[in-house]
């Protein structure tokens, strides 16, 4: 009787390495190209090792997926349920989210957005997240009183010029892009931040690149 293999490190790499190598391919050069041979070439490891983490190309695919869940829903998800003082503070503390790029990958977004064109099956997740992070954004404006409505369009609004910025490939600097922070406001909450708002809200990208020197 075989005994059966232990998923192990060493020298056949982890799972979270073929992974993480399988979505920077998807990033790079779409979903064709995320093949056994590709990832294990990038890895300098042999293709067999790929078959201790996953059974086939389809379950780092489906991997893939789940992890892109995890990467951009739920930041955006965690950053709509954050406590906030004000109805500007909350949607200060998605926008942060949005284009701090932390933990939301724009990128890998734009790769998924790509892959789900060509697959039914993974425009149907696509389209399942999006609601997800939609309502998510939606149930926070309704909680700073806005009627069903009007939470819902705004909602989609901050959402959809999030993704206008990265089906677009828009680049802008950062001093830029937060010195516009307050007019978008105006726009997609109806009100501008306060001084002591947008002081809080500039602070954490003056930690983040303290955190990245």
């Amino acid at each position: 009787m075989t005994e059966p293999k232990t998923k192990t490190k060493g020298w056949r790499g982890s799972r979270e390495a073929w992974l993480n190598v399988a979505k920077d391919i998807l990033i790079d050069k779409g979903e064709s190209a995320v093949t056994v041979q590709a990832m294990a070439k990038r890895l300098k490891l042999s293709r067999t090792s790929f078959y201790w983490f996953f059974q086939d190309r389809q379950d780092v695919m489906q991997a893939l997926l789940d992890l892109w869940a995890d990467t951009n829903t739920k930041p955006i998800q965690d950053a709509s349920n954050a406590y906030a003082e004000t109805m500007v503070e909350a949607v200060l503390n998605v926008t942060y989210t949005l284009i701090s790029e932390v933990e939301y990958d724009p990128r890998f977004d734009a790769a998924i957005r790509g892959w789900a064109i060509q697959s039914g099956e993974v425009n149907a997740r696509l389209v399942a997240e999006d609601e997800k992070r939609v309502d998510a954004i939606r149930q926070m404006m309704i909680r700073h009183g806005f009627d069903q409505v009007e939470a819902d369009v705004r909602a989609h609004a901050i959402y959809l010029v999030q993704l206008g910025y990265t089906s677009m490939q828009i680049k802008e600097d950062w001093e830029n892009r937060i010195a516009r922070v307050p007019y978008y406001m105006r726009t997609l909450a109806g009100l501008s931040p306060t001084e002591a708002e947008f002081a809080r809200f500039r602070a954490k990208f003056t930690h983040l690149d303290s955190a990245n020197e």
